[in-house]
C-alpha cells in the first residue's frame, strides 16, 4: 500500500449549494444544506490544505461560483505554489467573473452532460442549463482569444461529460457539433459516471450506469482515435473509466491512492466517492486525518466489500454497503430519503420527485 505522507491532489467540495438537480449528483448538492463555512474558516481550511503540500487542488461542489470570496480562498492556495483548478456548471459565470477567475485558477472545467439541450437539461434537472453552459464556454473562449491576440497565454478551459447510457451515443456529436463552437477550447473529457451519491441508487445503476461492453467501447484505443479525429485538432480528447475511484484493494496495493476529498465544512472523507469522514481540518492536524483515511482503505469491511467487484452494477452495490456502514445516522437518513429513479413507459429515465 502507498506510504505517501500526504496527498498529491485535493478535491474540495466547497459548498453543497447548487442551482441544478443532477440525476447522478455524487454529493446530492442542492438537495441538502450547503454546509458552507464562514470566510474565515474557509481560509483556515485553505491553510490546512497548503500544509499538506499537494501538487494540485480542485474546487468543486455543488456550484463553487455561488461561494462569496472563493477567489481569495483559492488564491491563498495558489500563492503557496499549488496549482488550483475549478469545476463548474457555468450557471452563474459572467465576463467579469471569468476574467477574475482565470487569473487565479490554472484550469476551468465546464460540465456538459448532453450534446443538446434536451439531454443535458434532463440530466441536469433544470431547463436552460445547457444554454448557460454554452454561454459560459463562449465567455471563456472569447477571453482566451483576446489574451492570445495580446500575446498572452490562452485560457486553459474545457468540457467534462459524465457518460451514462442516455448520453453514450452523443460522444461523436460533442466532437463534431459542440467542440467546434469554441475555437479556443483545450480539452474534452468523457468520464464514466460512477456509482456515488445519487448515482449509486438501485434504479440509476440499473438503467444509467454504462455496461461493461459500453465501457470497453468507450475507452478502447479505436474509439479514442476516432473521437480525436472528429474533434478540432486543438482539442485533446480523453476517455476515462474512473475505476480508480472504486479504490479496489488490488489497485490500492499496486498503485496507492493520491487523492484527498474535503467536504464543505472541512470534514475529510476517508474515501472520496464513499460516505464516511475521519475528522475536520478545522480541529485536527491534516496529516493525522490523512493517516486515518489511508487506514480506512485496508479496513476489513472495505476489503471484503470491494474485492469481488468487477462491474458497475457490483460497484453500485458495494457503494451502498460502504455508505451505510461508515456513514453517520444523518447520512443514513439522507440515503433513505433519496428519490427513486425509474424509467418511464416511453423509455426516458426520470426521478419520481425531481424538482422543476
Amino acid at each position: 500500500m502507498s506510504k505517501a505522507e500526504h496527498p498529491s491532489d485535493v478535491v474540495w467540495d466547497i459548498t453543497y449549494a447548487c442551482p441544478l438537480r443532477c440525476t447522478h449528483c455524487y454529493s446530492e448538492s442542492g438537495r441538502r444544506p450547503a454546509r458552507q463555512l464562514s470566510h474565515g474558516d474557509m481560509l483556515r481550511v485553505a491553510d490546512a490544505i497548503v500544509s499538506l503540500r499537494p501538487q494540485a487542488v480542485e474546487f468543486a461542489g455543488g456550484e463553487p461560483l455561488l461561494v462569496k470570496g472563493i477567489l481569495e480562498v483559492a488564491d491563498r492556495i495558489a500563492q503557496a505554489g499549488i496549482s488550483v483548478s475549478l469545476y463548474t456548471s457555468g450557471w452563474t459565470l459572467d465576463p467579469q467573473m471569468a476574467d477574475d477567475l482565470t487569473r487565479v485558477f490554472k484550469k476551468i472545467t465546464v460540465s456538459v452532460d448532453g450534446a443538446d439541450a434536451r439531454t443535458h437539461d434532463r440530466i441536469r434537472g433544470r431547463s436552460g442549463s445547457f444554454e448557460r453552459a454554452m454561454r459560459a464556454l463562449a465567455i471563456l473562449d472569447g477571453l482566451s482569444r483576446q489574451r492570445v491576440e495580446r500575446g498572452e497565454p490562452p485560457v486553459e478551459f474545457g468540457i467534462d461529460c459524465a457518460v451514462m447510457r442516455s448520453n453514450f451515443d452523443q460522444m461523436e456529436e460533442f466532437c463534431t457539433a459542440i467542440a467546434p463552437r469554441f475555437p479556443q477550447l483545450r480539452f474534452l473529457n468523457f468520464a464514466a459516471a460512477v456509482p456515488a451519491g445519487l448515482a449509486s441508487r438501485t434504479g440509476f445503476s440499473d438503467h444509467e450506469l454504462v455496461t461493461n461492453e459500453q465501457m470497453r467501447t468507450m475507452t478502447g484505443a479505436e474509439n479514442i482515435q476516432r473521437l480525436q479525429s472528429l474533434a478540432p485538432a486543438s482539442v485533446q480528447v480523453m476517455t476515462l473509466n474512473n475505476f480508480k475511484l472504486m479504490m479496489h484493494p488490488d489497485f490500492i496495493a499496486h498503485y496507492g491512492f493520491p487523492l484527498m476529498q474535503i467536504e464543505p465544512d472541512g470534514e475529510v472523507r476517508a474515501m472520496p466517492v464513499y460516505e464516511g469522514t475521519v475528522g475536520s481540518l478545522l480541529t485536527e492536524a491534516p496529516v493525522t486525518l490523512w493517516e486515518r483515511a489511508v487506514a480506512r482503505w485496508s479496513d476489513p469491511f472495505v476489503v471484503e466489500t470491494l474485492s469481488p467487484v468487477r462491474s458497475m452494477h457490483e460497484w453500485a452495490e458495494a457503494t451502498r454497503r460502504i455508505d451505510y456502514h461508515f456513514g453517520s445516522d444523518a447520512v443514513r437518513r439522507r440515503i433513505d430519503r433519496r428519490p427513486s429513479f425509474d424509467v418511464s413507459p416511453a423509455g426516458a429515465p426520470h426521478e419520481s420527485d425531481r424538482p422543476e
